[in-house]
């Protein structure tokens, strides 16, 4: 849980570190803090106290728009050595688009600080930098020739004051200021004051009041009347408030009288406002100059670290806008492959969000409506399928529980389909014929080659329905089989294949044979029957009446000829006995019964009075090997298993087989040197069920081949004198009993006869029933 937990933070943090919104707040800083920087870059008074600060934090952040930048490349590369789906176009993207910013900035980086190079330069260019001295000095050359003649007439009207006479007292007299006004109006002064050493006032006249006292003058300073007092003239420019220049010029007025004190005089001369502002301008224009040619160096510097960082931080963040939207754009082209993948795995259901309403926009759109087809389309195929497969299985489930054997061919007569019934009834693994020709089923089959004929010539014929009746030679046995084929539809004007279904029609045939026999065994025997009394009696009546009455010489003849009769109604009696035998209905008197027990006591009736050890006694019978040679004595081999089960079954019918085989067996060995005939019983199992199967065998010729088809037919025999009805009986009593009976030809020589008898689940409470019967017998006797 605390795994998950670290991993998911660790995804959040990434998330953040790498998404748009914290570069893009520092992007906005940073910008601003440029548009800061560049302002005090043109202002000395902020240049001093904030540029160094703001050109720090500028720094610091650049850096951590580097840091952001190169951790956003290092999760991309990490993606792009995982092979993420979407990084190689990203990547090409982000090239393009860096190549596309660095080139233009690099070249307007470039011609701008070159410019700005230039520009600085030509500021304080020499020639600009003696315009501005020559200015200075024009207006300075002016401002003198001014004063030199405010000075001029200052000191004319000081020689025409000396005239006046010496006071010690301040106070103007009319006469001194009337003369103080003329002067002043004749050279066009502004002011004019006349002054004791002590800076008392004497006399003034102004343009501002023509009369005296009203307005105060402004005194000299004490440094200007030191100066004066040792007869020096002192010229100066002052500034008058704020928006004017005026010209001062003080100097000494003699006495005539060398013991009268020094008196001086101050004239003022307003100059005009154009002369003030134009000196004002060229005064500040000079300082600014001294100011910028102080501040050269550091202005370069300054300018180009900042168009430096501004240029990085245009890169960064072009590089960073490079890495945002190559991502964006390839974000919608990765989450398609990553679909598309999902859609190649079988994921029908896959949906991507619509972030634009572009062509990109269009195509997701497209992209989704296509999977949902392509689900709905699956959902329908899957229901097909379901459907297929239901009909499918009912149809494996009805063609698996057929007793008729079906095979379908295609139109090429390779086997496609066949049901367990069809492998059964040909005794064939036809598993290892599917998608085989018929001709591959013939050189591995061979018995199947009537078969394979009846479809080829129904194929080449082009018979829609067909129907056909053939015999194969199974396991040593002969089989009928009635075939019906039928063509399966056409399919885009090719033609289907076929079906053939065939039932195994042996028994059904036999079947009609027995009762065909059994129908004649009972009218043969009826017919027959009838006269043979009659004629026996009148046989032994003539012999009885007439034989001493004949003549002696005839007495021979007619002993011959009614003995002869009388055998021979013996004899048909016997044949019309083994037809009514034959014939007639079964009776069954069941009880449970132990083979083992009955095949030795069967044994025992043609045991002669020696026996032998190991279940091994000799037999004796009539087998000659011909007319007047001795019998041999044929050996008996019992194989009985000792933990077989009862079976629930008439014991006098079981031994009329066991009679019937070894009777049989006994004339079969008649000319066999050591005969010997093998009895064996065993439990198997078939299907889910029990039978005991009891096994005789004899090494003698075995049954000629030309028989083996018809075996239990009446009147099939190669004996001169048989009746062909033994083993007809002994396929009827075994079939009443519910089981089978297979005869055939052993490789070594001999003949082999199997019975199967069912051991029947009730067989315990019979066996209960017939002990209790038993047991109420003995109590009532």
């Amino acid at each position: 849980m605390e795994h998950v937990e670290s991993h998911a933070l660790n995804r959040t943090v990434t998330r953040y570190v790498t998404g748009v919104t914290p570069l893009a707040v520092l992007s906005v800083l940073l910008i601003a803090a440029f548009i800061m920087m560049n302002a005090a870059a043109q202002n000395s008074a902020l240049f001093g106290r904030m540029y160094s600060v703001l050109l720090l934090v500028n720094i610091l952040g650049v850096v951590l728009l580097i840091a952001l930048i190169l951790l956003n490349l290092f999760h991309f590369a990490e993606q792009y050595r995982a092979r993420v789906v979407g990084t190689r176009l990203t990547l090409r993207l982000l090239v393009m688009f860096v190549v596309l910013a660095v080139v233009p900035v690099s070249v307007v980086f470039y011609f701008s600080i070159q410019a700005l190079n230039r520009g600085i330069d030509n500021w304080f260019d020499v020639r600009i930098e003696r315009a501005l001295d020559d200015a200075l000095l024009l207006g300075r050359t002016a401002l003198d020739a001014q004063r030199q003649d405010l000075v001029k007439n200052a000191q004319e009207i000081a020689v025409e004051l000396e005239t006046l006479p010496v006071r010690q007292k301040s106070g103007a007299l009319r006469s001194e200021l009337s003369m103080l006004n003329a002067l002043r109006e004749q050279y066009n002064i502004t002011e004019l004051t006349l002054f004791t050493q002590d800076r008392q006032i004497l006399a003034s006249s102004s343009e501002a009041n023509l009369e005296a006292g009203t307005l105060v003058p402004e005194r000299p300073s004490d440094a200007v009347m030191v100066q004066v007092r040792q007869g020096l003239t002192y010229a100066n420019l002052d500034a008058i408030s704020k928006s004017g220049l005026r010209l001062r010029v003080v100097v000494p007025v003699q006495a005539r009288n060398v013991s009268a004190p020094l008196r001086v005089l101050q004239v003022l001369q307003a100059l005009p406002p154009r002369y003030a502002k134009l000196g004002e301008s060229v005064q500040s224009a000079f300082a600014e100059y001294e100011k910028l040619v102080y501040l050269r160096g550091p202005l370069k510097f300054g300018f180009t670290l900042t168009l430096s960082l501004i240029a990085l931080l245009t890169l960064l963040i072009a590089v960073w806008a490079a890495i945002f939207f190559a991502r964006r754009l390839a974000t919608p082209i990765r989450e398609l492959a990553e679909a598309t993948h999902a859609v190649a795995q079988g994921d029908y259901q896959k949906q991507i969000p619509v972030t634009s309403h572009d062509e990109i926009g269009i195509l997701v759109e497209s992209f989704n409506d296509m999977t949902r087809r392509i689900h709905r389309a699956q959902l329908q195929s899957k229901r097909s399928q379901q459907e297929a497969e239901i009909q499918r299985a009912y149809l494996e489930t009805v063609l698996g529980h057929l007793s008729s054997g079906v095979l379908t061919f295609n139109q090429r007569l390779l086997l496609r389909t066949h049901n367990p019934a069809a492998g059964q009834i040909l005794g064939t693994d036809l598993r290892a014929g599917e998608r085989k020709p018929l001709g591959w089923l013939s050189e591995k089959y061979p018995e199947l080659q009537p078969l394979i004929e009846a479809v080829e010539q129904a194929a080449t014929a082009g018979q829609d329905e067909w129907q056909v009746q053939i015999q194969l030679s199974i396991n040593n046995h002969r089989r009928t089989l009635m075939l019906r084929g039928t063509s399966l539809p056409s399919w885009r004007e090719k033609r289907g294949g076929y079906v053939v279904v065939f039932d195994d029609i042996t028994t059904l045939i036999q079947a009609q044979r027995d009762a065909a026999w059994g129908e004649v065994a009972r009218r043969m025997a009826h017919e027959i029957k009838n006269p043979l009394t009659p004629i026996q009696l009148s046989a032994e009546r003539i012999r009885h009446k007439y034989l001493r009455q004949v003549p002696e010489e005839e007495r021979d003849a007619l002993e011959r000829a009614t003995r002869t009769i009388i055998e021979q109604v013996d004899s048909l009696k016997s044949m019309v006995n083994d037809f009514s035998e034959y014939a007639r209905s079964a009776q069954m008197h069941s009880r449970p019964v132990d083979v083992n027990d009955l095949i030795r006591d069967v044994i025992e009736l043609y045991k002669n009075t020696r026996s032998t050890a190991k279940g091994v006694v000799p037999l004796h019978g009539a087998s000659k090997a011909g007319k007047g040679k001795a019998s041999r004595a044929i050996t008996t081999r019992l194989d009985l298993d000792t933990d077989l089960p009862r079976i629930v079954a008439d014991p006098g019918r079981l031994r009329q087989v066991l009679h019937n085989l070894l009777l049989n067996a006994r004339d079969a060995l008649a000319a066999t040197p050591k005969p010997v005939i093998h009895i064996g019983t065993r439990m198997v199992g078939q299907d889910n069920h029990r039978f005991v199967e009891m096994t005789v065998q004899d090494n003698g010729p075995g049954f000629p081949e030309a028989l083996l088809a018809h075996l239990y037919e009446p009147y099939v025999t190669h004996k001169e004198k048989g009746t062909g009805l033994g083993l007809a009986i002994v396929k009827r009593i075994v079939e009443e009993h519910g089981g089978t009976i297979r005869a055939y030809n052993l490789k070594e020589g001999g003949a082999c006869v199997i019975i199967r008898l069912p051991v029947n689940a009730a067989t315990g409470s019979a066996e209960s029933a017939a002990v209790s019967k038993s047991a109420r017998g003995e109590k009532k006797a």
